[in-house]
């Protein structure tokens, strides 16, 4: 079975337990490794932020959780169940989809065919445009993106802000439950951020889980409920928003530790 839902008829997810789990991963590329034994929680109905500064692993952790790498140790938990996440196809199987920084958007095609693309739907062997123009319709309208023009529009014609929300629109759109974001409001303008917080607050208040990699702290704080910290490799604190401040998470970032209060613990 793809995914690999090994132990299906294991126990049942508790309340509270997270959509993923992901218990001691590590990950080497030759010589060089780039995640030591990281635990990390994705909980239904929360934004999660990653911070951590750059190589401090929070592309490699992404990519190992959407299919892109093999970790060489540890394991993913998926409601409860250990699985293995092969590919990307697996994990959209799963529910999980990633909206990477430079959004894998055509410009050539119009946002229903980015929404469709690898997905088209066929009606007597033919596209069936109605259908899939209904569909890219209803999901914008869902995640309240007014902005745009019409689902015609051609997505070379769209600002920073309006192709992030076609991004989230299309991940959103195949019944996921776990929506990444790399770095989503990277050079945009204050209005076009404010769009894309709004539609993070969105999905987390549809009850998925969301994870946001962001280096902007201010974003992170107006919009995340938990922060996890990445420091070389290491998964160094995971904890509510509410337990850190901004000093807190810098020096996270920056030292893999914190010299302030000890309110922030990282959780097993």
């Amino acid at each position: 079975m793809t995914g690999d839902m090994t132990g299906a008829g294991a126990e049942q997810r508790p309340t509270g337990e997270p959509l993923l789990k992901v218990r001691g991963l590590d990950k080497h590329f030759g010589p060089v490794q780039a995640l030591y034994h990281v635990d990390l929680d994705l909980p239904s109905g929360k934004v999660t932020a990653l911070c951590g500064d750059n190589g401090a692993g929070k592309s490699c952790l992404t990519k190992c959780i959407s299919g892109v790498y093999h970790p060489d140790d540890g394991q993913v938990f998926w409601e409860g169940q250990p699985v293995h996440v092969r590919n990307a196809r697996d994990a959209a199987r799963l529910g999980i989809e990633t909206v990477y920084q430079d959004l894998a958007l055509a410009d050539n095609l119009d946002i229903v065919q980015n929404m469709f693309l690898g997905r088209e739907r066929l009606s007597n062997g033919l596209l069936d445009e109605d259908s899939m123009e209904r569909a890219a319709g209803e999901t914008l309208a869902s995640l309240r993106v007014t902005t745009v023009r019409s689902v015609r529009q051609p997505v070379a014609s769209l600002s920073g802000g309006q192709r992030q929300s076609v991004a989230v629109a299309k991940a959103v759109m195949w019944n996921s439950k776990l929506v990444i974001m790399d770095e989503p409001t990277a050079a945009l303008g204050v209005v076009q951020t404010r769009q894309v917080l709004d539609l993070i607050k969105r999905l987390r208040d549809r009850g998925l889980a969301v994870m946001v990699i962001s280096h902007n702290l201010t974003d992170v704080f107006e919009v995340a409920d938990r922060i996890a910290v990445l420091y070389l490799g290491r998964l160094v604190v995971q904890d509510d928003t509410s337990a850190f401040d901004l000093q807190k998470v810098v020096e996270y970032m920056t030292t893999g530790g914190s010299s302030l209060t000890r309110g922030a613990t990282k959780e097993s």
